[in-house]
């Protein structure tokens, strides 16, 4: 197999790779984006960029990620979801992608639009994260899109898939992973996990379907209690653990603002530090570091599993 992405190379490689996250919101300036990626450049290998997170009506994914790649040099992993495009809008999106050298897709069904900020809106899907995969594959190796019609310059890019080892049963989830192995996926990026019980898990079920897809773990170090606690009640099938979620409940009871961040930071990279680690030792090809507007928490993450800190 070429690689076209640095992603891809590392991961034929062998390497175990690092990817971070970087979500455009409701804006136009895409300056605190763009800061926010080059902090990770040198450690993240990649970044994703997410699409409509949720279904909130944010900032393209597209142009996020052409002008995050562009200004600060970080390799993106651009998400495109089909809840909110037809065949011709993705094929299009892919097109465009492709010629503005981005190199990475990642294919996603995407969350249902009553779930976001404008409820009103109607939810496309006509195709899914594996029917999308197949497309992009063709696209690539074949220079032809759904409908077979042939492609000037097809493009050359990585295709990329999620899965959620929190899922239950786990075994129908897999079986979504196989398909989408089979559509043409060429790695994994999984929703958030804090315990190897459900790496190993996943991992278990994984080889019984006999997939090869290079899977990438997704955690999620968090800033404070507050995030932790929305991200605990309001993501659909994730927890955090109770006793972590009382560790971070326990740090609002400390005055000092300077010195509750300090133990937010002492927290996570104790937590997360160990639980890479063992992650290392699994199956698992690399860590999805899942901790948008938390650069410094990711830098020092990476840099400790490396041996640098």
């Amino acid at each position: 197999m070429k690689a076209y992405s640095n992603l891809m190379q590392e991961l034929l490689n062998g390497k175990f790779v690092f990817t971070g996250e970087l979500e455009p919101e409701k804006t136009t300036d895409l300056t605190e984006l763009v800061e926010g990626a080059k902090p990770l450049v040198g450690y993240a290998v990649a970044c994703n960029v997410t699409d409509n997170p949720q279904s909130m009506a944010y900032m393209s994914s597209l142009v996020a990620s052409y002008v995050v790649q562009r200004d600060a040099g970080m390799e993106v992993v651009y998400q495109l979801r089909c809840s909110d495009r037809n065949r011709l809008a993705l094929t299009g999106d892919v097109l465009g992608a492709a010629a503005l050298g981005l190199k990475n897709i990642l294919a996603l069904t995407g969350d249902h639009v009553s779930l976001g900020d404008n409820p009103g809106a109607k939810s496309v899907c006509d195709l899914d994260s594996a029917l999308l995969t197949y497309m992009i594959r063709r696209m690539v190796d074949e220079g032809v899109d759904l409908a077979e019609k042939p492609i000037h310059e097809p493009p050359k890019l990585h295709v990329g898939v999620a899965v959620n080892p929190n899922a239950d049963p786990l075994e129908a989830e897999v079986m979504k992973l196989k398909r989408k192995e089979v559509a043409g996926a060429e790695f994994a990026q999984t929703q958030v996990i804090y315990e190897m019980e459900k790496v190993d898990r996943l991992f278990e079920v994984y080889d019984q379907y006999g997939i090869k897809v290079p899977v990438i773990i997704g955690i999620f170090p968090m800033k404070n209690y507050g995030v932790a606690d929305y991200f605990d009640k309001n993501i659909p099938g994730v927890s955090v653990p109770k006793e972590l979620l009382e560790t971070f409940r326990k740090v609002t009871e400390i005055s000092d603002k300077k010195q509750r961040k300090e133990k937010y930071m002492e927290i996570n990279l104790e937590y997360f530090e160990n639980f890479v680690r063992d992650i290392k030792k699994s199956e698992a090809k690399g860590v999805h570091v899942m901790a948008v507007g938390y650069e410094v928490m990711v830098r020092e993450l990476i840099g400790r599993v490396r041996g640098e800190g």
